[in-house]
């Protein structure tokens, strides 16, 4: 009994050996796996962009840089637009409390963004009577809201043609298929799978374009929704204060 259990001991340790390095080789060989899997994915999408022909997909390439270029001039021209509201506001308290509406217009011109632009407007007609400073103030914020929104009709244009032109693209595939079925007298899914494939690449990225694209959007409009509110509040604030000093107006 020594003696075998001597021996499974032995062949124990003997199988313990052999397997070790079996389990160190298969897993060199899924870490390779993997490695070349992560750095295969932006040649398998460059693989996929080619298939999808030059022609289409260039084109919904260009609908999103474009696009793209739209919403990043509107980001900016939005991020610089806004100011401290608040902190304005009540320099602009501070400043007419004690009469002093020229501080006021300073404050105003010294300011950057739509509030400081329609609250100037307003000051500068102070001295033809609140009715007068209203319409000023309601005329200009449309003019502002204009400038706010300007080149968001481009946006929605290439939010649009991204879908539009992939799905152009999956017409073509579909045609370009039934072509080689009828070249070849023969419906087999190779003969058919050429074609399918350009229709169903062009529609992916016709479609991932879109959504890149409708998120900046939904972005961008959040950001004007935010500065439309602020130009409405403070313009209503600039009134409070005209009448709450009860500033004089020259008749």
């Amino acid at each position: 009994m020594k003696k075998l259990f001597a021996i499974l001991a032995v062949m124990g340790v003997m199988t313990l050996g052999s397997i070790q390095p079996m389990m160190a080789q298969e897993e060199a060989a899924a870490a390779e796996t993997t490695v070349v899997e992560e750095g295969g994915i932006h040649k398998e999408i460059k693989t996929k962009y080619i298939e999808g022909g030059a022609d289409f997909m260039s084109l919904v390439s260009i609908a999103l840089v474009i696009g793209l270029a739209f919403c990043i001039e509107r980001i900016v021209y939005l991020s610089l637009a806004e100011v401290n509201t608040k902190k304005l506001m009540a320099n602009l308290e501070a400043a007419l409390e004690k009469g002093d509406v020229e501080g006021a217009k300073t404050i105003c011109r010294n300011t950057r963004g739509p509030v400081a632009s329609i609250c100037y407007q307003g000051l500068m007609r102070i001295d033809e009577g609140l009715d007068v400073v209203e319409r000023s103030v309601v005329s200009f914020g449309g003019v502002q809201a204009g400038y706010l929104e300007k080149g968001c009709s481009w946006i929605t244009l290439f939010i649009a043609m991204s879908p539009s032109l992939g799905f152009l693209g999956t017409v073509i595939g579909m045609v370009m298929a039934f072509d080689d079925i009828q070249a070849a007298g023969d419906i087999s899914p190779t003969v058919v799978a050429g074609g399918m494939k350009v229709a169903l690449i062009t529609t992916i990225f016709g479609i991932v374009a879109a959504l890149v694209l409708q998120i900046f959007y939904n972005y961008i409009l959040s950001k004007i929704e935010a500065l439309t509110a602020a130009m409405e509040e403070s313009s209503i604030t600039l009134l409070d204060m005209i009448m709450k000093y009860n500033l004089k107006y020259k008749k």
